[in-house]
C-alpha cells in the first residue's frame, strides 16, 4: 500500500483586521457617551428644550451602531498555507461565507501595487488574488516581504550533507 506524501508546510499565516478597542473599552465608551449627554441633555429639558435631549440620544444610537458594524467587519479573516506545490488563500468574510483560492508555488510573484502599498497581489498563471485589503500599508509590507522569503527558501532548498 503506498501512501501519498505530505507537503510541507513552508508559511503559514493568518491575516485579521486590527481593532484598537475592547469590548469592555466600548462599554466603557458608551456608559460616557450616556452620561455627558445626560449631563447636557437633563437642563435642556428643565429649561423646555425637550428635543434636544432626543437627539443626543440619537447621538449615542449612532455611535453604538457604527462601532458594533465595525466589530462585525472584524470578524472577517484570512489564511495563508504555502505548501511545496500551491499556496491556499482561504478566505472568510464577516457573515462566515468562506472563499478558498489555490495557486501554483512555483509560479508564484508577491506584487506590492501602489504608492503606499495599497494593494498586495499575489499572481500565478494569469490568476490573481489580492490580500490584505484591511490591513495597514506597514503590515502589508511585512506579509509581503516575509511570504518572499519563504519563496525563495522554498526554490533554493539547503541540504545537509555528511561532508559540511
Amino acid at each position: 500500500m503506498t501512501e501519498t506524501p505530505v507537503p510541507a508546510v513552508h508559511f503559514a499565516t493568518s491575516l485579521v483586521p486590527h481593532r484598537s478597542l475592547s469590548p469592555e473599552g466600548f462599554r466603557w465608551l458608551i456608559r460616557g457617551a450616556i452620561a455627558a449627554n445626560l449631563l447636557v441633555g437633563l437642563p435642556m429639558l428643565l429649561l423646555g428644550a425637550w428635543p434636544v435631549l432626543g437627539f443626543m440620544g440619537l447621538d449615542v444610537w449612532l455611535l453604538w451602531f457604527l462601532f458594533k458594524r465595525s466589530y462585525l467587519d472584524a470578524r472577517r479573516s484570512e489564511t495563508l498555507l504555502l505548501t511545496d506545490r500551491e499556496l491556499i488563500v482561504d478566505r472568510v468574510a464577516p457573515d462566515g461565507e468562506r472563499e478558498q483560492h489555490r495557486l501554483d508555488a512555483y509560479w508564484l510573484r508577491v506584487e506590492l501595487l501602489g504608492k503606499d502599498s495599497e494593494r498586495l497581489v499575489l499572481v500565478s498563471r494569469g490568476n490573481r488574488v489580492v490580500i490584505g485589503r484591511f490591513l495597514a500599508p506597514a503590515e502589508r509590507h511585512k506579509v509581503a516581504e516575509q511570504l518572499k522569503a519563504a519563496l525563495a527558501d522554498m526554490r533554493a532548498p539547503r541540504y545537509a550533507h555528511d561532508w559540511d
